[in-house]
């Protein structure tokens, strides 16, 4: 169990959604908060809503130089969670280079901006706590999730690196993986999405695992079963039943 009391976090993407909800949790165990996001407007409001202390420092993930610039800003941290994401449904007969780029800019390489922003200091110091959002579609591709499947499985191969590089250190890295939670990104979806998440609940999730010393976790529990043993099925079995009907 962590003590949060005095520890000062950077939350990367909490305007709305999982963010926000992970960053009330947060607040209410006794962190001081940075938040960041791109709209100013809904960070002011988060903010004047949070129970503890707390600023923002807007930030733009696809921009290396923005993130480099918003990091100094933020100063010294104790941890930095990273939520930002964006997400279309599509289809490889949809392909549009547009949201694929994006999808990777914001999904992937804004975290990888963002930790290598802030691991320096972290490992000159032998201390520091660094949690990424992966999801269940990362773990093998899905049809209908070009862009995004990808860019979660980056996320998920870069946390474990990190892991591998640091485990016997004083820098904690952890790893998430949720499946579907109800933002305004999945409304965009017109299939069934089994054991959908309110933003509150997987944000409970969420910090949860971010009090134990456990690397990985991916929920919901029953669920996330299909998409890990899926992994370990031939390409036949896989493919017969996840892709395209």
């Amino acid at each position: 169990m962590k003590d949060w009391q005095g520890k000062r976090y950077w939350i990367v993407g909490a305007s709305e959604g999982l963010g926000r909800e992970v960053a009330f949790c947060l607040s209410r165990a006794g962190a001081e908060l940075v938040v960041s996001a791109r709209s100013e407007d809904r960070l002011q409001d988060l903010i004047e809503d949070l129970p503890g202390k707390a600023s923002y420092v807007t930030v733009d993930v696809t921009d290396r130089a923005a993130v480099e610039k918003a990091a100094l800003e933020v100063g010294q941290i104790d941890g930095v969670v990273y939520l930002a994401g964006v997400y279309w449904p599509m289809k490889s007969q949809d392909w549009d280079n547009e949201k694929a780029d994006m999808m990777g800019e914001v999904n992937f390489l804004g975290a990888s901006r963002v930790v290598g922003s802030v691991i320096r200091d972290m490992i000159a110091r032998d201390a520091g706590h660094i949690v990424l959002v992966g999801s269940l579609s990362g773990f093998r591709g899905l049809p209908g999730a070009i862009g995004y499947s990808a860019s979660k499985a980056g996320m998920m191969a870069l946390a474990e690196s990190m892991q591998a590089d640091l485990r016997n250190t004083g820098v904690q890295v952890q790893l998430v993986n949720p499946g579907f939670i109800k933002t305004r990104l999945t409304d965009k979806n017109d299939f069934k999405m089994p054991f959908i998440m309110e933003p509150q609940e997987a944000a409970k999730e969420v910090f949860e695992h971010m009090t134990t010393d456990v690397f990985k976790k991916s929920f919901p529990m029953m669920f996330s079963w299909v998409f890990r043993l899926s992994q370990f099925m031939p390409d036949w079995m896989y493919y017969r039943l996840f892709g395209a009907k």
